[in-house]
């Protein structure tokens, strides 16, 4: 029998977990959707209870398909930034995971905007002031839900983002344990000194108490048992960082993007800590083998939601795939740009406010066009988001390693290398974020003796080149750049 390495995949719909074999290749895999909750306009949240459920289940079938005594170990990749709170006896959460899309906590990080703070935490934290992460978050819960400061400062409660919540569960409370990756996101962590910082405790009024220990993302951090089998887990690593190790991007300079909802693109940036002056993240990657990798972050709010929205919203696609079909029908949009800003821009125009925009319309204008319009709109957003990237790491970027669901789209990844004039690469193997948790948790244990053992596994699956020439690339970044200033306006 192979070894086998089970990695737990909760992300933000579903939870999964994945079977590897010590080749890396998925040999099996369970998915679960849960509900997702909206109390108020703009508040997100999830029972933490069904995540816990979801990934449970999941996790139990895997187990009995490839059999639990067979399996070496687990790792852990997670959803970022969302917060859970929960009684350190009883297990229960005192509140609803707030889910790291809130915004419920907007006018407070305009408060401390507006006290001088930003410069500090970015300072320390490598990020934006912002309600994306988990800060903010967890002040909310200790405000709002009635005793639990009193509980917090009794040390009575337990905080944690996703990974620690399930490791809390999957070692029935024996561990509260994170990796640096995730402690880098909740804007409490010092990304230099890599310990909580107590002048940012102070700042947010979060008791000590509450923390988990942090470690490197490789490391054993508990036992679960299960079914007369005693599991080592044996990595913990958010999900951006996840697929960047997936992908094998351990070279400083190295690039992937993950195409989902959004967009997340992350470049390895080794063992220096670029700072960025344009809203780009500086962020840790992961902790391995006694070394920190730091990374440069950037994200595209509305990347996937677009396809839905062409789906829900307006009906001109029956589902998600038949986008590619539509949009290929055309061969070009025809003088259509479609800004998705459904949800505000992110980097490097950080807008909230702004919102969707469709310009150049006309009486020949159809729906493969505005569907065309809206991958084109994708690929706009990364290719300014790879050009600031470049920028601010002054390193020039020769590849683009890409993963998610929407890398499923050929014409997609086609439009991008056209912007880009570089290559982008589709890996075979396009479970990139479970395999990367799987990767770290395999070193751990010693299934893989080293990454440049790893090297091997990665396997392109389709590649993409530019095909326009540079006038006309030119062009159409200049008619972008047009629209996004009417989107602004």
């Amino acid at each position: 029998m192979k070894k086998i390495i089970v990695a737990l995949d909760q992300g933000t719909s579903s939870s999964r977990a994945i079977a590897f074999d010590d080749r890396g290749v998925k040999i099996a895999e369970s998915q679960k959707e849960f509900t997702q909750i909206f109390p108020k306009d703009g508040w997100v949240e999830h029972d933490p209870e069904q995540i816990w459920q979801s990934q449970y289940e999941v996790l139990c079938e895997v187990l009995h398909k490839v059999g639990p005594q067979n399996v070496e170990a687990l790792g852990i990749t997670n959803q970022r930034e969302t917060v859970i709170v929960w009684d350190a006896r009883s297990g229960k959460p005192i509140y609803n995971a707030i889910v790291w899309q809130d915004r419920r906590t907007a006018g407070y990080c305009s408060f401390l905007e507006s006290h001088q703070h930003s410069g500090m935490i970015r300072e320390k934290t490598g990020l934006k002031l912002d309600p994306y992460f988990s800060a903010t978050k967890l002040k909310w819960i200790l405000d709002n839900v009635p005793g639990a400061r009193q509980k917090a400062g009794a040390g009575e409660l337990r905080f944690g983002t996703v990974d620690t919540y399930l490791l809390w569960r999957l070692t029935a409370g024996r561990n509260h344990a994170t990796d640096y990756s995730n402690a880098s996101r909740t804007m409490l962590f010092n990304i230099h000194s890599l310990e909580w910082d107590k002048e940012l405790l102070s700042l947010f009024d979060i008791p000590a108490e509450l923390l988990p220990e942090i470690y490197p993302s490789s490391h054993f951090f508990g036992t679960f048992e299960f079914e007369g089998s005693k599991i080592p887990i044996c990595s913990i690593i958010g999900d951006q960082q996840s697929a960047l190790f997936g992908q094998l991007c351990l070279e400083k300079g190295d690039v992937k993007n993950t195409y989902g909802t959004g967009c997340f693109l992350l470049m390895n940036t080794g063992d220096k800590l670029v700072k960025s002056k344009n809203g780009l993240l500086s962020t840790i990657a992961w902790g391995l083998d006694g070394k920190v990798t730091y990374a440069l972050e950037g994200s595209v709010f509305v990347a996937g939601a677009v396809v839905q929205w062409l789906r829900d919203g307006i009906g001109i696609i029956k589902s998600s795939a038949q986008v590619e079909e539509l949009a290929s029908s055309v061969e070009d949009s025809a003088g259509v740009y479609f800004v998705p800003a459904l949800t505000g821009l992110g980097a490097p125009y950080w807008n909230p406010q702004a919102r969707g925009t469709i310009v150049g319309l006309s009486r020949g204008t159809t729906a493969a066009h505005i569907a065309r319009a809206a991958l084109e709109g994708i690929a706009f957003e990364v290719m300014d988001m790879v050009k600031l990237m470049e920028t601010e790491s002054q390193i020039a970027i020769h590849q683009l390693k890409v993963d998610g669901g929407a890398a499923a789209n050929g014409l997609l990844l086609q439009i991008q290398a056209d912007l880009l004039d570089t290559q982008v690469i589709r890996p075979m193997e396009l479970e990139t974020t479970a395999l990367g948790a799987a990767y770290m948790a395999g070193l751990q244990i010693g299934m893989w003796k080293s990454v440049e053992e790893l090297k091997g596994h990665w396997q392109a699956g389709a590649r993409f080149a530019g095909r326009i020439g540079e006038a006309e690339r030119l062009e159409r970044i200049e008619n972008w750049h047009k629209a996004i200033k009417k989107t602004l306006e």
